[in-house]
């Protein structure tokens, strides 16, 4: 840092230290111009709080999931004068926890004496892969954060019921997609009828983009609802069905359990490879072939019934 300055003036190394990024990260950031070129003195590149400033604001917008390509729209907004409290305050928001839930701690002894007081090391391994469970480091005793008790309530109460713990980690995968899908849908339809009009501009201006925070803020509730709703629905719909089929005096009708050989399309296999590996091909057909039946089965039922009705 020169002394002769009054604004304090750094090498590269010392402004790579301050910041947490690496020189070559710095001398990239210059080259894409999400960074100002440094001054020279002599011989040298000085750089000042300016920079030092500008590359926090970087890594922070990185922590939030920006890439480079949107952060370098933003900072030139900010730049020309537009501003980035708006945008910022509706990444908060969207980033923001989406559940009134808080999370909870547990340890492995109250872990494994809720799931019948036997360890079980793959299970815990699953449920960490999950987010289900999050390993909490530098701890004297095992323990956990659970981000959603209620769903490790819900899972407590299955293993009570009988259910295997695989059993319940492989719903939970597949209720991940299905609900996932359902999300997608939601922030795809609310974009096209709400946002689209705080989004016209890239980045939004401060004002549409505290205005669209607002908003968000006011559908928050809207996703949970309509799914709560409508499984409310489908539940009162089928759970009768589905108890009148297994209570039927009918034999249900059974086939041989010998496997059978179907031909399927090249262009198939290679698109389910890409999924899963090779070694994975047969076990997803053959679950995604259980999960349609299923689905069909259902659709029946239902179809049935409003031909009665």
């Amino acid at each position: 840092m020169s002394e002769q300055s009054a604004q304090p003036e750094y090498r590269i190394e010392d402004l790579a230290h301050l910041s947490g990024a690496t020189v070559r990260t710095i001398r990239a950031y210059q080259d894409r111009g999400l960074l100002p070129r440094p001054e020279r003195r002599g011989r040298s590149n000085v750089y000042g709080d300016a920079h030092l400033a500008r590359l926090r604001q970087i890594a922070d917008l990185l922590d939030r999931g920006y890439t480079l390509a949107s952060i370098k729209e933003l900072l030139e907004a900010w730049d020309t004068g537009r501003g980035l409290g708006g945008v910022l305050g509706l990444v908060a928001e969207v980033n923001g926890p989406w559940t009134d839930e808080e999370a909870a701690r547990i340890s492995r002894a109250e872990l494994d004496a809720r799931f019948g007081g036997t360890p079980d090391e793959d299970a815990v391994r699953e449920a960490v892969a999950l987010g289900v469970l999050e390993p909490l480091p530098d701890r004297d005793t095992e323990e956990y954060l659970v981000p959603s008790p209620q769903e490790l309530s819900v899972a407590v109460e299955l293993y009570a019921a009988g259910v295997p713990l695989s059993a319940i980690t492989g719903h939970l995968r597949e209720l991940r997609d299905q609900v996932e899908h359902i999300a997608s849908r939601f922030l795809e339809f609310t974009t096209e009828h709400v946002f689209a009009r705080y989004l016209e501009h890239r980045p939004p201006t401060d004002a549409d983009a505290a205005e669209a925070a607002t908003m968000v803020r006011r559908l928050r509730p809207l996703a949970q609802q309509t799914v709560d709703a409508e499984l409310a629905r489908a539940m009162q719909l089928l759970a009768p069905q589905h108890l009148q089929f297994h209570l039927s005096t009918e034999t249900p009708h059974t086939q041989s359990e010998e496997p059978r050989t179907v031909a399927l399309p090249a262009g198939t296999i290679r698109a389910v490879q890409n999924l899963v590996g090779s070694e994975g091909v047969a076990a997803f057909i053959a679950a995604a072939t259980e999960r349609e039946v299923q689905k069909r089965t259902l659709d029946t039922l239902a179809s049935k019934h409003h031909q009665v009705n």
